[in-house]
């Protein structure tokens, strides 16, 4: 049995497959986020800083958890955040 695909569904499949390995970054703290160092299209290594939150007089660095892509950034500079807040998504 053959099953043709159409170039659309193709897309729509690659799409799907690509949200699961994207990688979601959460704050592990609550703040203010300060300032954002990455932008959407950069390519991050392992550790490389995102962004960094300002938290009780403290200036902490949210660092990539794995190499890849910026995909999206989900809060902007001044944002108060949460724990567990997402901040950005890698793929």
């Amino acid at each position: 049995m053959v099953r043709i695909i159409s170039s659309m569904a193709r897309r729509r499949e690659t799409r799907e497959r690509a949200k699961i390995v994207a990688t979601e970054v959460e704050a592990q703290i609550a703040g203010s986020l300060w300032k954002i160092e990455r932008a959407v299209g950069d390519a991050v290594a392992a550790d490389d800083t995102l962004m960094v939150i300002e938290s009780m007089k403290m200036e902490i660095p949210v660092e990539s958890p794995c190499a890849g892509t910026v995909a999206q950034i989900c809060v902007a500079e001044g944002d108060s955040i949460e724990e567990g807040t997402v901040l950005a998504v890698i793929d």
